[in-house]
């Protein structure tokens, strides 16, 4: 049975959600307290969080309020997130309030992690073998050691060991992302997972402009008017005119001046076939 203790948390929790439109799920694992705490004073009016052991948060959850879909979102170390924000606008500060750390050993690499080529502040010595344990391709370059190029140490969702992690460290690479990891948000009835929140702005953008080109070019396909096409359906038409009217030899004022500049090379052509058959 549960403590009077936990149903007040449920209770008080799930009337701090009632007064928000936009609930999301948040997964703490790993994240510092330091992080949080200054993540906190960043997002205070605009955020609120709460960090509720997950059972209680499953139960808040099928208080009625709509929101028990978004129970299977919850996982790892939860929060709850609280804001009447628009979700994706969160989603854009969240990414703005993020901050980089150096890689621990048995981290996940956020994304890929990629060491330049060119010099180290190293001298030669035994820290050459650190480099090949950490499988960077180093060498020798006068009184420095240089990294001989470009190299991929880690890919996105691979584990990173102690020998790259020290090594990224001694270099100044801090890889590992420090942030909220908002995992879903419902917002009104509908639940958007981080798969679409983090979405850049750009492709969305991109995907407006294909969508328009693609559009556009529907319309000329299929000869369809509009104001954005029009232009181009007359011209179209006035090029396929001009040329039925010189291919007959209709005079007009459009076709007169053509006409006669052919008349006159043919003429021309003519003369000079003359002379050549007459000499």
């Amino acid at each position: 049975m549960a403590s009077q203790r936990k149903l007040n948390t449920v209770k008080e929790v799930r009337e701090m959600v009632s007064q928000y439109p936009v609930i999301g799920v948040l997964n703490m694992h790993k994240l510092p307290g330091k992080q949080l705490h200054d993540m906190r004073n960043k997002l205070r009016g605009e955020v609120m969080i709460r960090v509720v052991k997950k059972r209680l948060i499953t139960r808040i959850f099928e208080g009625g309020n709509g929101m028990a879909s978004l129970g299977k979102y919850i996982t790892g170390e939860p929060a709850l997130l609280m804001t009447r924000m628009n979700p994706f606008r969160l989603a854009r500060l969240l990414s703005e309030s993020k901050s980089t750390a150096a890689a621990k050993p048995g981290d996940i690499a956020p994304r890929e992690i990629i060491v330049r080529a060119g010099p180290t502040p190293f001298p030669p010595g035994p820290i050459i073998g650190e480099f090949q344990r950490a499988k960077i391709p180093a060498k020798v370059d006068g009184d420095k050691i240089s990294i001989k190029e470009d190299t991929v140490v880690a890919k996105e969702g691979q584990v990173i060991e102690k020998p790259l992690a020290d090594m990224l460290a001694k270099l100044g690479i801090e890889p590992i992302e420090i942030g909220l990891n908002l995992v879903a948000v419902y917002d009104n009835g509908t639940i958007y997972t981080r798969d679409v929140l983090f979405i850049p702005q750009e492709k969305y953008l991109s995907d407006l402009r294909q969508g328009a080109n693609s559009a556009f070019n529907l319309t000329l396909n299929m000869g369809y008017y509009t104001r954005e096409n029009i232009r181009l359906f007359l011209g179209r038409a006035y090029r396929e005119a001009m040329a039925v009217a010189m291919e007959s030899g209709m005079i007009t004022k459009e076709t007169i001046g053509p006409l006669l500049a052919k008349g006159h090379n043919a003429a021309q052509y003519l003369k000079g076939k003359v002379k050549i058959e007459g000499s």
